[in-house]
């Protein structure tokens, strides 16, 4: 690989890495919309129209699964911190192709 190229992959990266520092409002998680049924009598819930839909964000802590309710206000806040999440895993993968491709031709940085 010319120095020329390895120049090139290096100055990707760098890119790279500082379009992660703009990133800093993400959320990793799943969105969940769940319906509910009440426990007043008669309601229109218990024919099959539900309540809701409300929304959660699923995340995974220390192994076990956890939803945290969303505010209706938030919604678009929270869907945005979601799909930049997405952003940043693209952007890591990138980052990983361009360090491989580093690694094949010994022009590595030793400051891991």
């Amino acid at each position: 690989m010319s120095g020329k190229r390895i120049e090139t992959l290096l100055k990707q990266r760098s890119a790279l890495l500082k379009e992660l520092g703009q990133n800093a409002w993400l959320l990793r998680g799943t969105w969940v919309e769940r319906y509910s049924t009440c426990m007043r009598q008669g309601c229109k819930c218990h024919q099959g129209e539900q309540h809701g839909p409300r929304h959660y964000i699923a995340i995974i802590r220390d192994g076990k699964q956890r939803q945290v309710y969303v505010r209706r206000q938030h919604e678009e806040l929270v869907r945005a911190g979601l799909s930049r999440s997405q952003t940043i895993d693209d952007i890591l993968l990138q980052i990983t192709e361009i360090n491989l491709d580093l690694l094949k031709v010994g022009a590595y940085d030793n400051d891991v």
